[in-house]
């Protein structure tokens, strides 16, 4: 597994297992399932695959949440990568409670979820959630207007940020997606084998919508280049991050925020 993520907007991931199932057209090229089928020789992808737990992420993500105590710094974690945390299948019914568990104690740590299934959210967070913990963010991926009815789920549910991954953008959104209650828009085009065009117009208007209604706006790359590369948008370098409980700023620009740490990838 590698040292390092090259997912910018975060500083870790951690996957308590791994595997899905494609539910949209943003799911074609899925680069976890070429990841895991490819170069780990796995199969995982679809409903009646099995799911891998995962064994030193769950203790990585200790070591992390301490040194972030110890360093006063917090760190941010994408779980998970490589799987969906609110995936209908039996190994993640079984397994989220334990999730929940762990992140409830590390909160030292900005756990960011990112979920193509945000209907299942309210059904399956854990008792005592109340108005939203305040370290855990709650996202939905929206590639294009198809799916835009993702957000009307995620607004519905208390969190301290909620925020859209825009990626990869496959059609224009910015018309269609109502930014009420969003804190975070993150941009991305597709990149990798079999990647789909796309107008950079997505990207200008997007940025233009998050601006006139005060949401963060993180632009993460161009269709056709990797995470950090390709990032700059007519010029301009946007890695806005959205205002959260241990702040209390406005939304700010982190243009100069240092490279990802690192930590491990699984």
């Amino acid at each position: 597994m590698g040292e390092s993520t090259t997912i910018s907007w975060t500083d870790a991931t951690m996957n308590p297992w791994m595997g899905c199932t494609k539910v949209s057209a943003g799911c074609r090229n899925c680069y976890a399932e070429a990841l895991t089928t490819g170069r780990m020789g796995l199969r995982l992808w679809g409903a009646d695959a099995p799911r891998q737990v995962t064994k030193s992420p769950w203790a990585n993500v200790r070591r992390w949440d301490a040194a972030a105590r110890q360093d006063g710094v917090r760190r941010r974690v994408f779980c998970a990568s490589l799987a969906d945390v609110f995936e209908d299948h039996p190994t993640a019914d079984a397994t989220r409670p334990a999730l929940w568990d762990l992140v409830r104690a590390l909160d030292g740590l900005d756990w960011q979820i990112l979920t193509k299934r945000p209907e299942r959210i309210a059904d399956h967070l854990p008792p005592d959630w109340g108005g939203g913990w305040p370290h855990v963010w709650l996202g939905t991926t929206i590639e294009d207007a198809r799916v835009v009815g993702r957000a009307d789920h995620l607004r519905a549910v208390p969190a301290a940020v909620r925020f859209v991954s825009y990626e990869p953008a496959i059609g224009p959104l910015a018309g269609a997606l109502d930014l009420t209650g969003i804190g975070w828009v993150i941009y991305g085009g597709e990149s990798g084998p079999g990647r789909r065009p796309e107008d950079k117009q997505w990207a200008r208007d997007m940025r233009d919508a998050c601006r006139s209604r005060g949401v963060a706006y993180y632009h993460k790359q161009s269709a056709g280049h990797r995470s950090g590369l390709g990032v700059a948008l007519d010029g301009e370098v946007v890695h806005e991050m959205p205002r959260t409980p241990y702040d209390g700023r406005p939304a700010e620009d982190v243009r100069q925020r240092p490279a990802s740490s690192q930590l491990a990838l699984l």
